[in-house]
Order: C-alpha cells, then structure tokens, then sequence
C-alpha cells in the first residue's frame, strides 16, 4: 500500500476557519463548531492510506491534478494527490454554488 503525505493549503485553513466562526459566533454552537473540526480531520486521516482509491470529481476546469471528495456533514473537502501528497485544498458548504468557487 503506497503512503500520503498529508499537506493543507492555506485556503483549506481559511475556508475552515470561517466556516468554524460562522457556527461559533454566529449561530453560537461553539460544540458543534469543534465537533466538526474533529469530524474533518479525522475524516482526511481515514482517507489518507487510500487517496487515490475513490472516484475523481469531473471538474469543468481542466485542471493538471484530478479533484477527489469526501463529504463531511454538510461539507465537501477537495483535495488532490500530488506524488506522494494527498494535498487538502478547499472545505466549502454542499448547499452552496460550490462548484463555482472551485
């Protein structure tokens, strides 16, 4: 079995952290704001021994590396593999026009 290195991009943090202030401080569920965070990574550490093993998202962009998902609650984390990197770029919210963000 071939093994990842995991690496975040910075708009992954920031996409994190707004939605995390946005369930904290807005909706002032600061339980539910860290049990997704938990759940998120968790999640990505789950995938990681195998990130090359679930269906590509067919992006309209052409992009040099295929999109992988996993669905997380209402989120949807993107992430590519690039060598021996599974890298995490975005989190946004699955309700949302997210496919014009990417």
């Amino acid at each position: 079995m071939k093994s990842y290195n995991l690496r975040f991009l910075p708009l992954f943090e920031e996409d994190l952290n707004q939605i995390i202030d946005y369930i904290s401080l807005q909706l002032e569920n600061t339980s539910a704001a860290y049990a997704l965070i938990n759940d998120v990574y968790e999640t990505i550490k789950e995938r990681l021994p195998n990130a090359e093993s679930f269906e590509c998202f067919n992006s309209k962009k052409e992009r040099p590396l295929p999109y992988y998902r996993i669905y997380v609650k209402n989120y949807i984390i993107f992430y590519v593999v690039d060598g021996d990197a599974m890298e995490v770029r975005r989190i946004l919210y699955g309700r949302r026009d997210w496919k014009n963000q990417l």
